[in-house]
């Protein structure tokens, strides 16, 4: 009996999640990867990877791309003629003429339960929100945007206490799991990819003003703002005397804060932290990128 031929893959990504995709899939005796596509540089990511240097630690093939330069791409792609194309981690649609050159598709990534919360920033958004639980899905890119046949879509819950790299760690933990699970049922998984309804929504895009803490938020909102940005991002932040202050982790003070108080007033200070009246109660920051000149009675 012959053996089962291998997929031929090309692994297109960016970011950190993108190198331990691409290991996975090297590792894997179902599959051979034959080119990688990635970046050397990266202003729009803030988890970025080169995979370059993975490539060359197992002989790979690599081309670096700059922009959205697809011409590049799809000429080293049509060269290689991959049978999938697993596209984890890249920030811009890919055009229609890349979509066709594998045998069987490129294959995509969000980590959510689509078609519900299709879009930018997942899991910054599912912990923002509060959100209990969020998903791990792959599957067939098409011109739209997470809108295509799902090929594996698995659930990922959210603990009170995660922050956001335990929440990106656990993504790791189940996705890299499907990964492997693909590549060993790729046919089983390919025929029975299921299309998409179209109900759902899509999270927009975060800009900086989406990562400033206002007190008069609630506690619980400024928590969750800080926890959804935390490492590997860039921090939720507040702004005091013209300047940007970065807060890391922060906690819900239990103890019962007087309601005749305006939120943003310094209620206490230590050589690690401040509390703040917040809307409803108060927030104790424990972890600052660096600590401002502050007195008790201050305004933020």
């Amino acid at each position: 009996m012959k053996p089962k031929p291998k997929l031929k893959i090309a692994v297109i990504g960016c970011v950190e999640f993108s190198q331990h995709a691409l290991q996975t899939l090297i590792a894997e005796s179902a599959c051979s990867v034959g080119l990688v596509i990635t970046r050397a540089s990266s202003a729009m990511n803030s988890d970025f990877v080169d995979l370059s240097h993975v490539a060359q630690q197992h002989n790979i093939p690599f081309v670096h791309i700059t922009g959205n330069d697809q011409a590049t791409m799809e000429q080293a792609l049509n060269q290689f003629q991959p049978d999938v194309i697993f596209c984890v981690g890249w920030s811009y649609l890919l055009k229609q003429t890349v979509l066709d050159i594998p045998k069987y598709g490129v294959v995509g990534y969000h980590p959510a339960n689509i078609p519900e919360n299709r879009g930018r920033h997942p899991l910054i958004w599912a912990l923002v929100l509060g959100l209990k639980q969020t998903g791990s899905t792959f599957f067939l890119m098409d011109a739209g945007a997470d809108t295509g046949k799902v090929l594996s879509q698995e659930p990922i819950p959210i603990a009170a206490t995660d922050y956001a790299r335990d929440l990106y760690n656990s993504m790791l933990s189940v996705a890299l799991q499907q990964i492997q699970w693909l590549v060993n049922h790729w046919q089983y998984a390919y025929a029975n990819a299921k299309p998409q309804t179209n109900s759902g929504n899509a999270w927009r895009k975060r800009g900086k003003q989406d990562g400033k803490i206002d007190w008069r938020m609630s506690a619980d909102n400024i928590i969750n703002l800080v926890r959804a940005l935390s490492d590997p991002y860039p921090g939720a932040h507040f702004e005091y005397q013209g300047q940007d202050w970065i807060v890391w982790q922060a906690h819900k003070v239990e103890e019962d804060v007087p309601m005749n108080l305006e939120p943003g007033k310094l209620l206490a200070i230590t050589a690690t932290s401040i509390t703040v009246k917040c809307g409803d109660k108060a927030v104790c920051a424990t972890k600052l990128s660096s600590m401002p000149e502050l007195a008790v009675g201050d305004y933020l």
